[in-house]
């Protein structure tokens, strides 16, 4: 356990708060005053070294030292200080408010709302060292919050509850492949998987309403859909069931990032920075089709780094 020993200024009340509030971002409990530790690691040193600095820059004291305990009730009494479980409780109850709050929000508010509280899951489970139920609690609470969002504003699909069947490739060749129009991360994706492992001369088009959808045409994510979600996976991840390619491991790690960012659940460290290339694809391209060549080019360059990393595991 590393521990910080800090002297701080009295008579600066400024510096004193954004300490403290340091202190608090980077998960640091408070053994007593002037101490407080954090289970050791390399975060632990860095975070460490930044509050030192900025409390001798305001003329304060602060020295890090490696903290060892005697017995089991000292590893108990300072696990038992980082403790999460309140402040899970604190935000599955905004989550829960927020919930009953949707109907006259309107969509841009909610969904602003939604961001905070994920944002503030996020933090939360950087600083979570010794997670509890209590976590997964507050993820299934924002889970059910964005699907009552969903609900309510958006056309994302429900989740069928008819069970994935394996498929043969063979008869899913030279197809017309229908979706929503507008595409975003999980349609987005999933055309992906099709083009390049299902049906390599697939032909694609956006549809304004589902039931539009030419006759011959296979359709995915969107309620109905021959492929949309079911069973808590999304619709990257029910074609990649269907077609046998949950076992290559590129595919699920990337399935893990298309999920956590159309569905919300466990965070996954890659999620974001798909998310926001994906953005500025979408503010480079003219239209659905343009957005697909650059999302292309996007998901073929994480696929290749997963199956990278893979092989060097």
């Amino acid at each position: 356990m590393d521990a910080l020993i800090l002297s701080l200024p009295t008579h600066h009340s400024t510096v004193r708060m954004r300490i403290w509030r340091a202190l608090k971002d980077n998960g640091w409990a408070v053994l007593r005053d002037g101490v407080y530790i954090r289970p050791a690691g390399r975060d632990s040193a860095r975070a460490a070294r930044d509050i030192e600095d900025a409390v001798r820059d305001a003329g304060g004291s602060a020295m890090a030292v490696e903290l060892k305990f005697r017995s089991d009730e000292q590893v108990a009494h300072a696990r038992a200080l980082f403790d999460r479980t309140a402040d899970y409780g604190a935000l599955v109850h905004e989550m829960k408010a927020l919930e009953s709050a949707l109907p006259r929000l309107g969509a841009a508010k909610a969904r602003s709302a939604i961001a905070r509280l994920s944002r503030a899951a996020e933090k939360l489970d950087a600083i979570d060292f010794f997670p509890s139920a209590a976590k997964e609690q507050a993820l299934r609470t924002l889970a059910e919050l964005k699907d009552a969002y969903n609900a309510a504003y958006s056309s994302e699909p429900r989740s069928s509850r008819k069970r994935v069947q394996r498929l043969a490739r063979e008869r899913y060749q030279r197809r017309v492949w229908a979706t929503r129009q507008h595409p975003w991360v999980d349609r987005l994706a999933s055309a992906w998987l099709i083009r390049r492992f299902i049906d390599r001369e697939a032909r694609f088009i956006w549809l304004e309403h589902p039931r539009d959808k030419p006759k011959n045409a296979i359709g995915f994510d969107f309620n109905g859909a021959q492929f949309t979600h079911a069973g808590g996976l999304v619709t990257f991840e029910v074609l990649a069931a269907s077609f046998g390619l949950d076992g290559d491991a590129a595919v699920k790690t990337l399935g893990a990032a298309v999920h956590y960012l159309d569905a919300g659940g466990i965070p996954v460290a890659e999620a974001h920075g798909l998310e926001t290339m994906l953005k500025g694809a979408r503010e480079r391209a003219k239209d659905d089709d343009a957005l697909l060549v650059e999302a292309m080019r996007i998901f073929d360059l994480l696929y290749r780094g997963y199956g990278a990393t893979a092989t060097r595991s």
